[in-house]
């Protein structure tokens, strides 16, 4: 496997790696693409257009973000039909990030697969797992979503919530730790 391919597996992945160069060749790359999207007025579809650059897939129409949004991989981003991702999102996708149909995200949501190892030796290196966010999931406004956390069908993260565990379906979560506050009634 290729570091890209042993990142996504969640391996840790070391600066010393002899394939570091290439991955850091597409972090330059991906920046530049964001600086782009981020760099004045884009119609809906050019925002499109430049995404599909950023995480390496075609986007439906149905698909709208409002810029600046900010990652340094994304290629590792998978989204759905009808997502909305709204002003300021810091998608860190390392470890892989989906979002199913019609996901709502809010303004200045870090969803943040990456993690360093608590051990001081090797601390700036990284290590990432998945985020998955199912179908109809809403997250509120300054949530963070931490590495390896899938969130339910129809489930709601409250703004400012700190999601460290998996959100059942259709539940609202709120906190620092996120907790379930109620179950939502789906038609």
């Amino acid at each position: 496997m290729d570091i890209i391919e042993r990142m996504r597996a969640g391996e840790l992945i070391l600066e010393t790696d002899p394939d570091y160069p290439l991955l850091y060749a597409e972090f330059e790359k991906t920046m530049q693409q964001v600086a782009r999207l981020n760099n004045g007025y884009h119609t809906p579809e050019e925002i499109r257009n430049l995404l599909s650059q950023i995480w390496g897939q075609p986007l439906d129409e149905s698909v709208r973000m409002f810029p600046p949004f900010h990652t340094a991989f994304g290629k590792f981003t998978q989204v759905g039909k009808g997502v909305f991702i709204n002003f300021g999102c810091t998608f860190l996708d390392r470890g892989g990030i989906t979002l199913e149909e019609d996901v709502f995200v809010g303004p200045n949501v870090q969803l943040i697969t990456e993690n360093h190892p608590e051990q001081p030796s090797v601390r700036h290196n990284v290590y990432a797992k998945p985020i998955v966010v199912k179908r109809d999931a809403w997250i509120g406004a300054g949530a963070i979503v931490l590495p390896g956390i899938t969130i339910g069908e129809h489930s709601i993260v409250g703004a400012g919530a700190v999601v460290t565990k998996d959100v059942p379906d259709k539940v609202i979560v709120a906190g620092n730790p996120a907790r379930t506050i109620r179950s939502i009634k789906v038609d």
